[in-house]
């Protein structure tokens, strides 16, 4: 194998790993990529396990497995550093050891670089027990950038990097001890500097794992002035990069919407302690105080605007009291009709929102606002107003939506369908308004996931408005016997058929035999009964 022919170099660091590199391991066997075109590099963090020896034992087998062993750093940053060093292939691609690919990830996602020119490919991925970004996955992006495409929701480093251009700008991880987020470091600015990224969104690529046990060493929970100093690091990236502006706004957003907001919400926040709720809140107040114009939080849709104004004012009871309010937010979808044509299946849904026994609802003012329904009191009300959201919100972000997505069982991929929706507001019995979400979609199993359909699937009905969203699923099942092939439909919301019945004789003498039967048994029981 000669340097110049290697396409991808994969990246991979590995601490106590031990069977559970196992998947990971077998994925790489099966790539369609042929192996003399890339190499895997295991950079192995001062293991004390058996990992070592595994590894060791997988690259004498495997002529394009190798190993480097490395002093314990504790952190995934000087692994990946040093395994990007030893890299001789076009692309880098990162894998984390808990994780797999899908058998040809390197192959589209290699072609798919180098067709598009990209320094930068993004591959489907797909979450078990971890969130993903969805959004950024509804459609092939050849040309993403900041500005048309939702990037900065995926900011960890699991992608495909031209090699030469990591060198170009010294694109590396953080290696000063445990630094957290240290994803965004590298990935934020490749962003900002890259000639082209692109987004290959239909084939799942990576499957992103959450180990057994949830012991991940960058799952456990933050240390909030630590984190949020990282964090902060990272907003300085970004302002290097851009001026200020929408732009710089919509970027802030991110950090403020999943790293700031997102901890003080719901079950997440209601579950955790109070020392540490009153520790992130005081660094989430002095980073939007800080760090952040007007209309990074003005941007926002009015339930994550509301929890980040209350944060920024120290309000933590009034937190915990929408936390409450929000764990109970749940979709009320109703499948109103489906249809079977071949292999399309068409699906009619209407849905709302509901807190508990209430409607998300929402109080009309006399100037004719429309102000988000929330269980505090004195909330300024450019917090809670859902006028421009309601009624000619054109960010994506703010807009109330209804989709559908199409879930495989056996492997979790998941699709988005094309979906014709509307939202309706209309009054509820409490007073005020609430939303009624209509939809309809049409999926065809000819084509869906590029025709590979084999399997059990779960439609599921996504509601979201004013900063909440809900899932519902719907009670279809739906299996192919194999790829391409015709669905069958199973609505879950019929009694399953009864037993076929043996014919009863109808003829004079058996009906004859049977009035005798009837009359015997009524002459036993009142006999019983009189005894």
């Amino acid at each position: 194998m000669t340097a110049g022919a290697l396409k991808v170099s994969v990246v991979v660091p590995t601490y106590n790993s031990g069977e559970g590199l196992d998947r990971l391991v077998a994925s790489l066997l099966r790539q369609s990529l042929p192996a003399d075109e890339f190499e895997v590099i295991f950079v192995d963090d001062g293991s004390t396990d058996t990992t070592p020896a595994r590894l060791d034992a997988l690259a004498a087998a495997h002529p394009h497995f190798h190993v480097l062993h490395a002093e314990r750093s504790g952190w995934p940053s000087r692994p990946r550093n040093l395994g990007v060093a030893r890299a001789a292939g076009e692309y880098v691609q990162f894998v984390d050891d808990d994780d797999w690919l899908a058998d040809e990830a390197l192959a589209r996602l290699y072609g798919y670089a180098t067709e598009h020119g990209a320094d930068v490919a993004i591959g489907r991925m797909v979450g078990h027990g971890r969130s993903v970004p969805r959004d950024l996955f509804r459609v092939n992006r050849p040309d993403a950038t900041l500005a048309d495409a939702p990037l900065m929701e995926s900011l960890t480093c699991h992608k495909m990097f031209r090699r030469a251009f990591l060198s170009r700008h010294d694109l590396r991880f953080p290696e000063e001890g445990r630094k957290r987020l240290e994803d965004h470091h590298l990935v934020t600015r490749a962003y900002l500097l890259s000639r082209r990224t692109c987004v290959l969104a239909d084939y799942t690529c990576y499957h992103h794992s959450r180990r057994p046990g949830g012991d991940n060493l960058t799952a456990a929970p933050i240390e909030p002035e630590g984190y949020f100093r990282s964090l902060r690091e990272v907003l300085d990236i970004v302002d290097a990069h851009t001026k200020p502006g929408p732009l710089r706004d919509r970027l802030h957003q991110r950090w403020l919407r999943i790293e700031m907001v997102r901890r003080l919400r719901g079950a997440r926040l209601r579950n955790a302690p109070r020392d540490w709720v009153d520790g992130v809140v005081a660094e989430v107040g002095r980073t939007v105080r800080e760090r952040f114009a007007p209309g990074v939080a003005a941007g926002l849709p009015a339930l994550e605007r509301t929890i980040a104004g209350l944060a920024e004012r120290g309000r933590v009871e009034d937190l915990f009291r929408i936390a409450g309010w929000e764990a109970g937010v749940q979709a009320k979808v109703r499948l109103k009709t489906y249809e079977l044509t071949g292999h399309r299946l068409t699906v009619a849904v209407s849905g709302r929102l509901r807190s508990g026994d209430r409607p998300v609802s929402y109080d009309r003012t006399p100037d004719g606002r429309e102000l988000l329904d929330l269980p505090v009191e004195e909330v300024p009300t450019e917090l809670v107003d859902c006028s421009d959201e309601l009624l000619t919100a054109t960010d994506e972000l703010r807009r109330p939506r209804l989709d559908v997505v199409a879930r495989r069982v056996d492997d979790g991929d998941e699709f988005y369908l094309p979906v014709s929706f509307e939202v309706d507001r209309v009054p509820h019995r409490w007073g005020g308004l609430r939303l009624m979400w209509h939809g309809r979609t049409t999926i065809d199993f000819r084509t869906l996931n590029g025709g590979r359909t084999r399997g059990e699937w779960i439609l599921t009905t996504r509601l979201t408005g004013s900063g909440c969203e809900a899932d519902a699923k719907l009670p279809l099942a739906v299996t192919c016997a194999g790829d391409g092939a015709r669905p069958l439909v199973v609505d879950e919301r019929q009694p399953p058929p009864r037993p076929a019945q043996p014919a009863r004789a109808t003829g004079p003498w058996q009906r004859l035999k049977r009035a005798v039967r009837q009359r015997l048994g009524r002459s036993a029981g009142q006999s019983v009964r009189t005894s």
